[in-house]
């Protein structure tokens, strides 16, 4: 689960994602497209060419993205 806090910056691309991009894909798509790092804490929120779904992308600081 991914818990938000106040002070967690959220992220939202605003151009749609192919879907069959696995952690690494979006992870490489953070760090060229919203010069971001994706290890930040920071909450990414991608959608689908159709808009009709959503991924996010979060770093927990434990060695697991989510």
């Amino acid at each position: 689960m991914i818990q938000i806090t106040p002070h967690m910056r959220i992220l939202v691309a605003v151009e749609p994602v192919d879907f069959r991009k696995g952690i690494d894909g979006l992870a490489a798509l953070c760090r060229q497209a919203l010069a971001s790092d994706p290890f930040s804490g920071t909450l990414f929120v991608f959608c689908s060419r159709r808009r009709e779904s959503i991924k996010c992308l979060t770093y927990d600081g434990h060695g697991r993205s989510r």
